[in-house]
């Protein structure tokens, strides 16, 4: 009998470090093969559920047509319906869309919630579309998918270049088809909308309790703790605040044009009205300005790069000088860059933990409305810090105890539960 392991290890060696689906697949592969996961659970969980492709016509302000490609994987029900975020940009793909989905997977189940991963994607460039063309391809996007969404089969978020106004678009679209108001088909929306208080800064909020965690273990004070963030935008940008804000010395911090660096640290809510006010950091007075990729070089404690894909390589891990890596981002480190980190005895902090602030506070949006009672803000983050606190003694524990890299643990970790639940379910025939 054909060994479906072996089948997709012989399919990506070799194959391009920085496709998304290749590196999930590879971290797959090697969770999998540690825990003597079963071939028949191997191929079920391998693969997504269901790829869904779309053409989506769209009346442009000039009066003409245009005919836009949109995605949305649904990658696994084991643990309960689909959860992931909508993203617009010109270079969405449908490898980026199932890698991201199966993140989805495993991130939900790193930290327990209820949820399987999903993902969807819009291939289009936001920034020349106006206000009025974003809505109307929102809107068709959702009625071209809303046999396949719902509160109970698949709850979407938003992610790159969508928002809470992109959020209450799709609620209102599908709320019309269903006849009655379905606040809990999107989390993410405008509180008045029900949304959850403390979701915008989820995400941000969870790297800042992760590296809280993570320092204990090199006997680490916020105020003696280096702090380079890489992306100044929805997680970089709030997780440096919160970070500042708990006396961390935040030395670097980048948008999409440069970087920031004052040995002594940064004036965070300064450094963030100037980028606000300006648009960009170019021009700041205060800080040496260095390229992008100069930043994650900069020695420090913690290196947080929560900006896009792939910034960790082969070619510049071995340049990483940071006692801690928090990825606030999805997939920054390849895994030939894991390689290299494990054996510098860097200490990851892995993205399907570090960024899981973001989706734990989606589930709970998602039972405030499915309850309608909402909590205060300060329930909310007390809630998430329990979380994610208790995912991350989780994860350094099963490290230990197998004694491999963090990154592997998790995937353990996730892997194990959606196993588990998948194989006291059955597959149904």
């Amino acid at each position: 009998m054909a060994n479906p392991m072996a089948d997709e290890q012989r399919r990506f060696k070799g194959s391009d470090e920085k496709n998304p689906f290749e590196a999930m697949s590879e971290r797959f592969d090697r969770a999998a093969q540690l825990l003597g996961l079963e071939p028949d659970l191997y191929a079920v969980m391998r693969v997504p559920s269901r790829e869904i492709k779309v053409y989506i016509p769209v009346k442009m302000d000039s009066g003409h047509i245009e005919v836009f490609e949109g995605f949305r994987v649904q990658h696994n029900f084991a643990r309960g319906p689909a959860k992931g975020g909508i993203r617009y940009a010109p270079d969405v793909t449908l490898d980026e869309v199932k890698a991201l989905s199966a993140w989805m997977t495993w991130k939900c189940a790193v930290v327990n919630v209820p949820f399987g991963g999903g993902k969807g994607g819009i291939i289009c460039d936001p920034r020349q579309m106006s206000l009025g063309e974003l809505e109307r391809l929102t809107r068709r996007y959702t009625a071209e998918l809303i046999d396949f969404i719902g509160p109970d089969r698949d709850v979407p978020a938003p992610d790159m270049n969508t928002n809470e106004q992109t959020m209450a678009w799709i609620m209102d679209t599908y709320s019309m088809h269903a006849r009655h108001t379905v606040t809990a088909v999107v989390t993410g929306k405008p509180v008045a909308l029900g949304g959850s208080l403390g979701r915008r800064e989820a995400t941000g909020r969870g790297v800042l309790f992760t590296v809280n965690e993570a320092i204990k273990r090199f006997n680490l004070t916020p105020e003696q703790t280096s702090v380079v963030v890489q992306g100044s935008g929805n997680v970089g940008g709030i997780g440096a605040s919160l970070m500042y804000d708990q006396g961390y010395k935040v030395i670097a911090i980048s948008d999409i044009h440069g970087a920031i660096y004052n040995s002594k640290g940064l004036n965070i809510p300064e450094v963030l009205e100037y980028l606000d006010r300006t648009k960009s950091l170019e021009g700041y007075a205060d800080a040496d300005h260095l390229a992008n990729d100069e930043l994650l070089e900069i020695e420090c404690d913690v290196l947080a790069p929560c900006a896009t894909e792939n910034q960790i390589t082969s070619h510049n891990a071995s340049k990483i000088k940071c006692k801690i890596l928090a990825e606030g981002a999805n997939g920054p480190t390849t895994p030939a860059a894991d390689k290299i980190l494990f054996k510098n005895g860097v200490f990851v902090i892995p993205d399907i933990l570090a960024n899981a602030g973001g989706v734990t506070v989606s589930y709970f949006e998602w039972v405030q409305d499915r309850m309608g009672y909402f909590w205060r803000e300060d329930e909310v983050n007390q809630r998430l810090e329990e979380k994610m606190v208790a995912s991350f003694n989780e994860l350094s524990q099963l490290a230990e105890l197998h004694k491999v890299d963090t990154r592997t643990a998790a995937y353990m970790l996730a892997i194990d539960r959606v196993a588990y639940d998948t194989r006291m379910r059955g597959i149904y025939a």
